[in-house]
C-alpha cells in the first residue's frame, strides 16, 4: 500500500519559480540524488528559511566531525524513533543503510536500537539520544559522564548534542507539517555488502 501522495499540508511554490540560488540547489539535488528531498520542497515556502536549514544541516550532518556520518544518522534515526517521525525515519534510516551497507541495522534502529550490534561508543551515545529526547529533564552529570567513559571527547560531545536538538527541533516541524517522505527511499540501499556498523 502506497504512502499519502502529498508533500506537506502547505502550498508549496514551483520549483521553478524559486530564486536563482535555490533553483541551482534543487538542481544538485536533483543530480546527486535523483530527486529534491520534500523537506526542501517544503522549506521552499520561505526560502530564507530554506537557506538556513541547508546551511545548517550541512555544517551538522556533511561537516568534519570527531563523530562519523554514519554516527550522525544513527543519532537521528534514534531520536526520530522517540518521536515517532515517518518522514525522518523513512529517509535517515535509508542514509543508515546506505553508509553501514547493512539494511538491517536502519530497520533496527528505527524499530528498537537497543537490538543493534552496536560498538560501546555507539550504544552510550543512542542511550543519550534516546534519554534526552524522551526525558531531557533527567540529564544530569551521570549521562555526560557515560559519554566520557565511552570515550567521547568534549567537542563529540558537543556535536552529539547537536545532532539531538536538531532532529527532535525537525522531527516536529515535519510531523507538524504533515511531511512525508520521498517514495524513493523506501527502495534504496536494500542490498547487503560485506561492511559492518562496528567496523
Amino acid at each position: 500500500m502506497p504512502q499519502p501522495d502529498h508533500i506537506a499540508i502547505y502550498d508549496l511554490p514551483d520549483p521553478a519559480d524559486l530564486d536563482e540560488d535555490m533553483r541551482r540547489y534543487f538542481a544538485v539535488c536533483e543530480e546527486k540524488l535523483g530527486m529534491v528531498p520534500n523537506v526542501l520542497r517544503t522549506y521552499a515556502r520561505h526560502q530564507d528559511k530554506l537557506r538556513n536549514f541547508i546551511q545548517y544541516y550541512n555544517t551538522l550532518m556533511l561537516a568534519p566531525s570527531g563523530l562519523s556520518k554514519l554516527e550522525r544518522e544513527m543519532v537521528a534515526v534514534v531520536v526520530s524513533s522517540a518521536n515517532r517521525c515517518f518522514y525522518c525515519l523513512v529517509a535517515h534510516g535509508q542514509a543508515v543503510r546506505a553508509l553501514s551497507g547493512d539494511p538491517q541495522l536502519g530497520e533496527m534502529l528505527v524499530m528498537n536500537y537497543r537490538v543493534a550490534p552496536l560498538s560501546a561508543r555507539q550504544r552510550a551515545m543512542l542511550d543519550f539520544a534516546w534519554a534526552l529526547t524522551t526525558t531531557p529533564w533527567e540529564v544530569d552529570a551521570p549521562h555526560r559522564a557515560a559519554l566520557v567513559a565511552a570515550g567521547l571527547s568534549e567537542g563529540e560531545i558537543f556535536d552529539l548534542a547537536d545532532v539531538i536538538g536538531f532532529f527532535n527541533m525537525s522531527n516536529r516541524f515535519a510531523i507538524a507539517s504533515d511531511m512525508m517522505p520521498n517514495a524513493q527511499y523506501h527502495g534504496m540501499a536494500r542490498e547487503s555488502s560485506t561492511s559492518s556498523v562496528l567496523d
